[in-house]
């Protein structure tokens, strides 16, 4: 058994990872150290900690750590763990919005130009990210418009040059019509562009230009004084501040009494080309330092866009280890500074602004859902919490349901359910319905701050008034049961009367179906006595989404079960036989009806079977 004291004691004073588990082995923390055991120890000593550690280390039934050379090494082997195993207490990206880049594969001969989603770590170079795909097709158009880069995706061997050459587009590099040094100068340019060095590619135009007069090529100096021009004008629309670096990443964080948002603006010289926003509904106890700390190592990890600079308001404690690292990354200084004044200050504060203003209008748009939600279900109270549930099975095999939860106006996926039909024979949904809704409640009844939580305020039943009636049939059964427990406990007939009260209190939860309409959206809600309730197209556009992940997590659970009972075969009810074996036993002799037909001789010959299993497996 894990003695949390001894281990304590024996933690040593080098840098490394520590990793921390709960009573199910799940890994719910990872951190580094410097010294591990003054790190590790502070987590158990009676000295104040937020709410967010304090549940954290109330969950943790053992640790481990690994002891590496150095701090840098640390944080690299941190990062790594925290992206395989994404602990809930440890600040992670879980927005999964992806935003456009501009690719250039700086390794290939010639290389392209292109419009992506998708980084990979393949040596090229990515530009972005930008928060409008407009803008980046834009910039896109107008690099192909104003270079002679090649648009195929792949250099193929041609017989003769495609359109864009003809019409003074591409260089045709697939028929040798340039060479290397010229067709890398294009692109040289172009880097610079993106980069923001706008000013410099204005130079170098500037001098081709005056180079091409002098030798009277005067077609190439009209189109390169084009092209200095349409750099200009697309110049003078980005710049956004007097900040002179070339790579600057600014941070900015929001907080309000619910969720973190955390803002990204990307300039480069001068320029904002992009910004990324990341919201967080557990982190509002942690220090922004915390969460800068956190947030900067997540983002930045196998992230090829790492800038030469990142602005943020508060002091971070690993900051001298993670500038370490992502020098090591980009291969050049990388800095994170907190500027206390002038104009990189005015840039933080925009970030924080505009981080503050996102997560205004996100409350904004929660509590709009909400008042609307209230107002047509005619309720005296926010619904604040709502659930549905969702059956599955086929003709009355493998039954199942789904359960997921809506807060605040927001799915959360973390909190859905899945059930294993146990009392109900053959293919009845209410019947269901009745038993997975009655255990629901049960759960939160017998167990409050259990993993079920406080009971819903709604359920939305994902069906008519069939399911409707089975819903309040399941509440009036539990209502039942829980009455008749206080009736036969020793107390008062006052205090009876109380805490039935309180009981019918608490199961006073409204039921209403979801109508759909012929494209298998929610047009409408149900209430018990089949009046239709509209909804507005925001609220339907909800609550199909809401619909959809209870179907979802329903019919994934449902095709579990069905394809892992598929996959049984009679060698899972011998003992001794596991997954390992019984896979062994099936690539030596093809299928379970050859296996009988062996003799002993031949069973034991298979990896792991002994003579006794053997003698079991004829039996």
């Amino acid at each position: 058994m894990f003695n949390i004291e001894e281990e304590l004691k024996k933690l040593p004073g080098k840098p490394g990872v520590y990793i921390m588990h709960d009573k199910d082995d799940k890994i719910i923390y990872v951190g580094k150290a410097v010294s591990l055991k003054n790190r590790v120890r502070q987590y158990f000593r009676k000295t104040n900690k937020t709410a967010r550690i304090e549940k954290m280390v109330s969950l943790i039934d053992h640790f481990e750590y690994i002891v590496v050379d150095n701090e840098a090494e640390a944080l690299i082997l941190e990062c790594n763990l925290i992206k395989k195993n994404r602990p809930k207490f440890n600040v992670l990206l879980k927005d999964d919005k992806t935003y456009p880049y501009i690719k250039i594969d700086v390794k290939s001969e010639y290389p392209g130009v292109y419009y992506t989603r998708k980084i990979v770590n393949d040596g090229s170079k990515y530009f972005g990210p930008y928060a409008n795909p407009g803008a980046a097709k834009e910039m896109l158009d107008f690099i192909k418009e104003r270079y002679k880069i090649h648009q195929c995706r792949t250099l193929k061997e041609r017989t003769r040059p495609c359109l864009n050459y003809h019409i003074g587009r591409c260089l045709a590099p697939c028929m040798g019509k340039v060479d290397k040094e010229e067709y890398r100068k294009q692109v040289n340019e172009i880097i610079d562009l993106l980069e923001g060095k706008t000013d410099k590619v204005l130079k170098d135009l500037e001098i081709q230009m005056q180079e091409a007069s002098q030798k009277m090529e005067y077609e190439k100096a009209g189109y390169l004084r084009d092209r200095r021009q349409a750099i200009q004008r697309a110049s003078s629309k980005q710049k956004v501040s007097n900040i002179s670096e070339n790579s600057i990443d600014v941070i900015g964080i929001a907080k309000s009494d619910l969720e973190v948002c955390v803002e990204i603006f990307f300039v480069r010289g001068s320029k904002m080309i992009g910004r990324e926003q990341y919201f967080y509904n557990d982190l509002k106890d942690m220090e922004d330092n915390e969460i800068l700390s956190g947030f900067i190592k997540q983002y930045y990890f196998d992230n090829p866009n790492i800038p030469s600079k990142i602005m943020i308001r508060e002091e971070i404690e690993d900051k001298e280890a993670i500038e370490k690292w992502l020098s090591t990354e980009l291969g050049k200084k990388v800095e994170i500074k907190s500027p206390k004044k002038g104009e990189k200050l005015r840039f933080v504060e925009m970030a924080e602004n505009n981080a503050k203003v996102s997560l205004d209008n996100k409350e904004k748009d929660k509590s709009e859902i909400l008042l609307e939600l209230k107002e047509v279900l005619n309720m005296d109270v926010l619904p604040r919490k709502i659930e549905t549930f969702d059956i599955s099975n086929i003709l009355g095999e493998y039954m199942v349901a789904g359960m997921c939860v809506m807060q605040d106006g927001v799915i959360k996926k973390n909190l859905s359910r899945r059930f294993k039909i146990k009392t109900v024979y053959g293919q009845d949904d209410p019947k269901c319905m009745e038993e997975v809704v009655t255990r629901r409640l049960k759960h939160s009844i017998e167990n409050p701050s259990g993993g079920f939580g406080k009971l819903p305020d709604v359920i939305f039943a994902d069906g008519g008034i069939t399911q409707i009636h089975a819903i309040k049939q399941a509440i009036q059964n539990v209502l039942y049961a829980e009455r008749e427990k206080i009736m036969q406990q020793d107390m008062t007939k006052q205090d009876q009367k109380e805490n039935i009260e309180m009981l019918e209190k608490q199961l006073n939860i409204k039921v209403f179906g979801m109508v759909k309409n012929d494209k298998h959206q929610t047009r409408a809600l149900m209430d018990e006595n089949r009046n239709e309730l509209p909804i507005s197209e925001n609220l339907m556009n909800l609550i199909t989404r809401f619909q959809d992940t209870v179907h979802d997590t329903a019919i994934t659970y449902h095709r579990k079960l069905r394809d892992k009972e598929i996959t049984k075969s009679v060698l899972d009810e011998i003992k001794g036989i596991g997954n390992v074996k019984k896979q062994a036993l099936l690539k030596a002799f093809g299928s379970v009806e050859k296996i009988k037909q062996a003799s002993i001789e031949e069973l034991i010959q298979v990896k792991g079977i002994t003579e006794d299993l053997a003698k079991k497996l004829k039996e």
